[in-house]
């Protein structure tokens, strides 16, 4: 232990380091920059003094003894025991300087009491005050050679370390070198060593490479993509076309094939139709219609009474227009305003073939069914769709007239069809599947009707029934006029219930029921509903009126009706009307 660190009790002031002589530390130099030659013993630091001597730096008497010799030891004196008492000294006391072992002399504390051996160390001996007084010197275990006490006089004991036995510097035994990783402690002392060239610096922390690593990984990334997109648009601008023209640019050969179809199939029998169907254009004066039509046995045509309702006026002119596109005068044979038919007789047929008419009582409703006509003017329009309905109640034509002229309105028992029917194709035929006629157009449902016009279709196509046509174009041909088929009833325009009632009192001269008539004859009476005809739940008089005026005069109906809450049924035969209204022709 040096006075450094040893501690400071019982110590007086004279014996304070700091009174004595200012001492300094000693320098350490790096080993490279040591002016050592080999073999020699290098000079001491400055605060050593001019010689190796007493650490203090105070001259030292020479006595023959080596500086800094490590002392033997003798045995440890006895120490207390914790109970007060002493325990024998298992290697005997530390000896004095002088070698004597008189007394085995041990530390004491300054309050009287020794110091106690904690643990077993290795014998030493125990340097003490010399003999006699005072300020002489510490001697060495070996009596050659003491060190100088401290100046200013006292008495105290210095520990000496356990250093190993020394050997004296010279030739053959150079000091140590300093060491090498030393930290600056003051003046004189050595700086650090340098960083070694391409390492790292004394004393700093090793320098992450994280940052490097990333910004190089980054860098590489955008040296890529800008590579690949200098790539792909070099291969673009040397592969595209020097203009917006491409020469080499071809859509293959046009496929061939057969234009023959099926005769069943929708085309089969759209070409063996189209030749039959005519286009009329009607005029007088300033008015216009136009519309289509069939040719039948004879070269007759039948169309719409509508569409030629115009030239019965003034004598206008009809110009009938056929698939081959030849054009000729035609003239009105008859027509009947009551079911919205009419025939009319070309001058010149141009060789067109009569078309085939069908039975309007086999269609069912979902039959494939086509529309031919003009639409718009549209001459050899074909248009398919389906039955959507049967006998479906329709008021057809102008009850005003058209032309000036006072006509009844038609009520048509229609056919209902989605092919789409528009203004000009009235007239035109709607056939089956196999080409017969079922049924002519007639009339649209329209969802709204502006001035002076009509809208097109919305899927509700009605046409009046085949058998129907046949009878009224028979009846027009041979005596000029359809004959009017009736039961002989006058209905109740008042009644809101379920079916159709016959009027309770007479009207306008003529009685609800006809005496002798086939309704008489069947046993109704005035007041009576009706319920069905011939199966079909009546819900309107038009429904009863259009379903009448399909049949043809001799036809037997089977009708129920109610009676003072019970249900009655009665068969009755179809008349027809007498002196019926002549139509202009």
């Amino acid at each position: 232990m040096t006075d450094e660190t040893r501690p400071t009790e019982g110590r007086m002031p004279s014996e304070s380091p700091s009174s004595a002589e200012p001492q300094g530390r000693p320098d350490f130099l790096p080993a490279d920059d040591s002016g050592e030659q080999p073999g020699q013993r290098p000079e001491p630091p400055a605060s050593f003094g001019h010689s190796w001597g007493d650490p203090s730096g105070r001259p030292t008497e020479s006595h023959g003894s080596r500086p800094y010799e490590s002392p033997s030891y003798g045995p440890p004196a006895g120490r207390e025991t914790p109970g007060g008492a002493q325990e024998p000294a298992a290697n005997g006391a530390f000896g004095n300087p002088g070698g004597a072992n008189s007394g085995g002399v041990s530390f004491e504390s300054p309050s009287g009491g020794s110091y106690e051996i904690l643990s077993h160390e290795p014998p030493r001996r125990d340097f003490a005050v010399p003999q006699g007084g005072s300020g002489g010197a510490f001697g060495s275990p070996q009596g050659s050679g003491a060190f100088g006490a401290p100046q200013g006089g006292g008495t105290r004991a210095y520990e000496m370390p356990p250093f190993p036995p020394a050997q004296p510097y010279g030739p053959g035994n150079p000091p140590p070198p300093p060491p090498r990783q030393a930290f600056g402690m003051g003046a004189g002392w050595a700086p650090p060593p340098p960083a070694q060239p391409g390492g790292i610096a004394f004393g700093a922390a090793p320098q992450r490479r994280t940052h490097a690593t990333g910004f190089l990984v980054t860098l590489a990334l955008v040296i890529a993509l800008v590579a690949s997109l200098l790539g792909s648009l070099g291969t673009y601008l040397l592969t595209k076309p020097s203009s917006a023209n491409d020469p080499s640019f071809s859509l293959g050969p046009v496929p061939t094939g057969a234009t023959n179809r099926a005769p069943d199939s929708i085309a089969g029998v759209a070409a063996r139709v189209l030749p039959s169907v005519v286009s009329l254009e009607v005029g007088s004066g300033t008015e216009g219609a136009s519309g289509s039509g069939f040719l039948i046995k004879n070269g007759y045509v039948v169309t719409n009474n509508h569409v030629v309702a115009l030239a019965a006026k003034d004598d206008g002119e009809i110009e009938i227009r056929f698939h081959n596109r030849k054009t000729t005068r035609g003239r009105i044979v008859g027509r009947d305003p009551g079911s919205d038919l009419a025939v009319v007789k070309p001058e010149e047929t141009f060789g067109t073939p009569e078309i085939t008419l069908g039975n309007s009582d086999q269609v069912v409703v979902g039959d494939p069914v086509i529309a031919i006509g003009s639409p718009l003017g549209l001459t050899g329009t074909v248009t398919t769709g389906i039955v959507s309905s049967l006998n479906r109640p329709v008021i057809a034509g102008d009850e005003g007239g058209q032309g000036g002229v006072e006509e009844e309105p038609a009520f048509i028992s229609a056919i209902q069809t989605d092919a789409a029917i528009n203004p000009g194709n009235s007239g035109g035929p709607l056939v089956n599947s196999r080409g017969e006629v079922v049924g002519v157009n007639s009339a649209i449902a329209t969802l709204s009707r502006s001035v002076g016009g009509q809208s097109g279709s919305i899927g509700l196509g009605f046409a009046i029934p085949v058998n129907q046509t046949r009878r009224v174009a028979e009846e027009l041909i041979t005596t000029g006029r359809a004959k009017r088929p009736k039961i002989g009833i006058m209905l109740d325009p008042t009644y809101k219930g379920q079916g159709v009632r016959i009027a309770s009192e007479p009207r306008e001269g003529n009685q609800p029921v006809d005496a002798g008539g086939p309704a008489a004859q069947a046993g109704l009476k005035p007041g009576d509903v009706i319920l069905e005809i011939d199966g079909l739940r009546l819900e309107d008089g038009n429904e009863l009126i259009a379903l009448i005026r399909s049949k043809s005069p001799g036809a037997k109906l089977t009708i129920k009706y109610q009676r003072d809450g019970q249900e009655r049924t009665a068969t009755l035969t179809v008349v027809a009307e007498d002196g019926p209204t002549p139509t202009p022709s």
